[in-house]
């Protein structure tokens, strides 16, 4: 074990790892009470039960999937980076795909399966790189930052601090209600952690706000400590049911745009989280990632067997980097990691405390962290800034996350157009302009 991950070449023993491998799950096992929450639309009220995905059931995808995708990348690249179904993903497949667009949960998780068997092609073919090279890193940027908005704004919703108002459509909501000042009172507890450096800071806010909900009463107690693993049945294989039972609904350009959205961003979220996180491990040789493909591999065929199993695009997390800045440098770590993932569907009766106002916080600070990049865009020139603005902005408020996509890559190709820098417009770029231009006649 110690020679196939090179342990003495690295620098590292199974100490490391296993502390590094730990503390990366600290870091994000958070999905794992967020993801049910967000793809089961807890927090939406009179919505039909025929939209909503089952809790238990989702519970168990993500935790296999986080466990099977991690343990691919740790054995097939060797990299200490973890991965799970991604923020961001998730809220595009619950509020935007299911409850804007409409869209049966089957048939959205058809799009996920598509758009990973799709990357998995990329990846073998090499098309992939071209892809990426093809939009402007400050579009790339602009993306990971609107998508953090919205998760912000979200985080908000569910925990009450902002509420629809009929004058101004937004505002305050009421401080003195009991939910609403757990929330406030997990979003300093877990900026005070964050602020502190603490790793799996996010984790721990969400067990102290909950914690401190029990006490004052706000949100119930545990039926128990370890349980029963909940049944996947209600989601495993449901991707490949609309592919024979209702093609028709599989089939469309509304389902290209949707298929087009995951892939685009696990694309980004799992280049960057890579190449920062193996920067950081001082993995990178030169300017170039080494197992870059073994690595993406990983990442796409998760995406797929997610799907099936039943959860939103899987992809690498950043988190990964508190492993890291523990000690991990290589996939040893994503085994113990794996292992962890898998122990944790035994405690399942805990989540019943996790309400919307324990999970608010972590929402509002996953966005702050994803819109950090925003400083790389190129603000003085209007050019760069439109498209990026809008496509940040429109975001949190169409309440999609492909309209804030599609606006700003509409706008891209026109802002450079005028400016005389239209050689610089790869020409995918205008095929992107095109599928959305359809996209908002025939779609919207």
């Amino acid at each position: 074990m110690k020679n196939y991950f090179k342990f003495d070449e690295l620098g590292t023993n199974y100490r490391r790892e296993f502390i590094g491998g730990l503390t990366t799950f600290l870091s994000m096992a958070y999905i794992l009470i967020l993801n049910p929450i967000t793809l089961s639309l807890e927090t939406v009220k009179d919505l039909p039960d025929a939209l909503r995905m089952d809790h238990g059931a989702v519970f168990v995808a993500t935790a296999v999937a986080a466990a099977l995708g991690t343990l691919l990348m740790g054995l097939l690249a060797k990299y200490p980076i973890a991965l799970a179904p991604g923020m961001g993903l998730n809220a595009f497949f619950a509020y935007t795909v299911i409850l804007t667009m409409g869209i049966p949960w089957q048939t959205a998780l058809t799009g996920v399966l598509f758009s990973g068997i799709i990357f998995v092609i990329l990846t073998l073919s090499g098309v992939r790189e071209k892809i990426i090279n093809s939009i402007p890193a400050e579009l790339k940027i602009a993306v990971g930052s609107g998508i953090g908005l919205f998760i912000t704004f979200v985080g908000l919703q569910n925990a009450k601090i902002i509420v629809s108002n009929d004058a101004v459509l937004v505002g305050l909501g009421d401080l003195r209600d009991g939910n609403v000042l757990l929330a406030i009172i997990g979003i300093v507890i877990t900026v005070i952690l964050m602020t502190r450096g603490v790793n799996g800071g996010i984790f721990f806010g969400i067990l102290i706000t909950g914690i401190i909900g029990m006490v004052t009463g706000v949100v119930p107690k545990p039926t128990g400590l370890v349980g029963p693993v909940p049944s996947i049945e209600p989601t495993f294989g449901a991707a490949l049911e609309p592919i024979f039972n209702s093609p028709g609904e599989v089939f469309t350009l509304q389902m290209l745009v949707v298929i087009l959205t995951f892939l685009f961003v696990d694309f980004f979220d799992t280049a960057g989280t890579l190449v920062g996180v193996a920067q950081q491990a001082g993995l990178m040789k030169g300017n170039t990632l080494p197992r870059a493909g073994k690595a993406l591999l990983a990442d796409s065929s998760a995406t797929v067997v997610g799907a099936v199993l039943g959860t939103s695009t899987t992809t690498a997390y950043v988190e990964s980097s508190a492993g890291v800045a523990a000690g991990a440098r290589t996939g040893f770590a994503n085994i113990v990691t794996a292992i962890l993932f898998l122990l944790s569907l035994f405690f399942y009766p805990l989540l019943g405390v996790i309400t919307a106002s324990v999970t608010a916080p972590a929402l509002i600070i996953v966005g702050v962290l994803m819109v950090s990049g925003i400083g790389g865009i190129d603000w003085k020139k209007f050019e760069i800034a439109v498209p990026a603005f809008f496509t940040i902005i429109s975001m949190p408020l169409t309440y999609s996350i492909a309209t804030g996509i599609g606006i700003g890559f509409i706008f891209y190709p026109i802002t450079m157009l005028v400016k005389g820098r239209i050689k610089e417009v790869h020409p995918i770029m205008y095929g992107f302009f095109v599928v959305f231009v359809l996209y908002f006649i025939f779609i919207i």
